[in-house]
């Protein structure tokens, strides 16, 4: 189907502009935990957040790495939104690649205090500290079918 739009930039413009996500987990039972996080993305395929390992969904993502996450604007009128949903492997970033995803979660913002964000040192996320780093790999990205009523998701590469 022709939508006459780039639905890529759609979900782009999403991720851009919202600040916080909401990562769906699950225990090893399969009950379902949802937690909205701050992130920054690397090529809108990896995202990055920084959360307590005794917490939740941090508990469940070690027990089962597969995650989902959504990305909407919750300021619009009913009926109007739009959201980028995505399938993702979750894990909490090891020492090796700490640099990298310390320089992406910080370099989201110009100036990130500017947006109430700290910027984070390697002994931020790193024990004895209350806090670690994780990132998801999104595998697969949807949003909402423009065309379509009532709402139906639809496959968009980004």
């Amino acid at each position: 189907m022709n939508y006459g739009q780039d639905l890529g930039a759609i979900a782009r413009k999403i991720i851009d502009s919202i600040v916080y996500m909401v990562l769906g987990t699950a225990d090893e039972t399969g009950r379902p935990w949802v937690s909205p996080v701050y992130f920054a993305s690397e090529k809108y395929r990896e995202f990055y957040w920084m959360s307590s390992p005794d917490v939740t969904h941090s508990r469940n993502i070690v027990l089962r790495p597969q995650v989902s996450i959504v990305i909407f604007d919750s300021r619009v009128p009913v009926g109007t939104g739009q959201a980028v949903y995505m399938s993702a492997v979750a894990e909490e970033i090891t020492v090796v690649e700490l640099d990298r995803g310390i320089e992406i979660y910080n370099g989201r913002f110009q100036n990130p205090a500017g947006h109430g964000v700290l910027i984070i040192k390697p002994e931020d996320v790193q024990s004895p500290a209350p806090y670690r780093l994780y990132r998801a790999a999104a595998l697969e990205h949807w949003i909402l079918d423009p065309t379509s009523r009532p709402d139906h998701r639809i496959p968009v590469t980004i």
